[in-house]
């Protein structure tokens, strides 16, 4: 079990560390509980392009500098949008630690959004869009989060549209930020091997000014979901689907043992009963996978595969047949040991990645204010029974519950 301390700073901002003394890399970032979910109709994707801008230019460096300052001393310095959140981090050796924390802060708090750089960076983020509408996957997952969550803004495209990314201006940025940012909504997390003190000391230096800031925005829950099927004609040669439907919010007692459900079912194991059933035994794709994502209100199941046009409704077919295993016959104690087992190496693998559990602590304390210990993970999957799964599985796997999107060729 790792160990972690947090500090809260006078703003509201909180700081959450994991000293590690057998790496000489230390990973940080700044995480914001601002997502595209937080956008509306009008300047969806505004998040994403926030996030570009970053880099762009403050009140203290122009974009060279910015790209520069952590790449001259070997480190990487990154940042994604996804739904909820925003993170801007770096990795780097931890001599160099304090140069990461000041221009995170830099990056995160003085943006200065120069129309050059926006018209630059909108060419750029067109192109984005361009290449994920033709990458298969990324379109059909972009194409079903707007089936599950109809007229919501997590249905929304994180990247925007053409008609938003290409109407924003300076202004824009900076009411968005304004109306979002709340400071009692940030944490800054960090890995390596680095005292607390010194993470206090370099957090209340750089990030200890920031002004308090409160948002007065309230997120729009999510909640009328209605199953639909759809059929969207492109020109491509192998079809695409996605089957799946709302699930559990992060805070739901259910969320783990829904992960456990959803690796049994289409997990990344080639031993998942999806894999076994349409790729080795009927040959139909090349791989299928069932995903969970959860949010702080509700949450995403998805199954999506590829395959040839001809045998997408045997496919569709073969994975209705393993919901319905799974609704009717109950786990075998052999499988289901197993199961849990496969569930446990997973977490564990995934904790030794300090990137990844950079990133967690940081989502964890944003979502619900503590960090679950892999124990507290381990001990709710050992206490997982094989009813809770079949129980799950009438729940979340009903056939008059479930969405479907086909991508087929014209």
């Amino acid at each position: 079990m790792r160990d972690y301390k947090i500090h809260t700073l006078a703003n509201g901002i909180r700081v959450i560390h994991n000293q590690i003394t057998t790496s000489k890399i230390v990973h940080c970032g700044i995480m914001l509980d601002v997502g595209s979910r937080d956008e509306t109709r009008d300047n969806q994707g505004i998040a994403h392009f926030w996030e570009h801008m970053a880099f762009k230019g403050t009140t203290k460096r122009k974009s060279f500098h910015i790209l520069n300052r952590l790449e001259a001393v070997g480190g990487d310095l990154n940042a994604f949008t996804d739904k909820e959140k925003v993170l801007f981090y770096a990795s780097l050796r931890n001599v160099y630690f304090e140069r990461a924390v000041e221009l995170l802060a830099d990056i995160t708090f003085n943006s200065v959004f120069p129309a050059e750089q926006i018209k630059r960076e909108q060419n750029v983020i067109l192109e984005e869009m361009a290449m994920y509408h033709d990458d298969l996957e990324d379109y059909l997952q972009d194409e079903f989060d707007d089936i599950i969550f109809k007229n919501h803004p997590l249905g929304m495209n994180i990247l925007g549209t053409q008609k938003t990314v290409s109407s924003f201006k300076k202004k824009d940025f900076e009411n968005f930020l304004s109306e979002h940012i709340d400071t009692r909504r940030i944490v800054f997390s960090s890995v390596g091997d680095v005292t607390m003190e010194q993470v206090i000391a370099l957090a209340e230096k750089y990030l200890g000014a920031i002004p308090k800031l409160i948002s007065k925005k309230k997120r729009i829950s999510f909640k009328a979901y209605k199953p639909d099927e759809v059929v969207i004609k492109r020109d491509i040669k192998q079809a695409r689907c996605a089957i799946g439907r709302p699930a559990f919010k992060f805070a739901d007692e259910k969320r783990s043992p829904f992960y456990i459900l959803t690796n049994i079912l289409g997990g990344s194991g080639m031993n998942s009963r999806l894999n076994l059933s349409l790729r080795e035994k009927h040959g139909l794709v090349y791989s299928i996978a069932a995903q969970y994502v959860p949010f702080t209100d509700t949450g995403l199941f998805v199954i999506s595969f590829g395959t040839e046009p001809s045998q997408l409704e045997k496919s569709i077919v073969l994975v209705r047949q393993e919901l319905k295993k799974l609704r009717e016959e109950p786990l075998g104690k052999k499988q289901f040991s197993e199961a849990k087992e496969q569930m446990l190496g997973h977490l564990a693998i995934s904790e030794e990645n300090n990137v990844s559990f950079m990133m967690m602590m940081a989502r964890n304390l944003l979502d619900s204010g503590k960090i679950t210990s892999l124990d507290e993970i381990f001990d709710r999957i050992k206490n997982t029974t094989v009813e809770t799964l079949l129980d799950l599985s009438n729940e979340m796997f009903n056939e008059a519950t479930l969405s479907y999107l086909r991508i087929q060729p014209n």
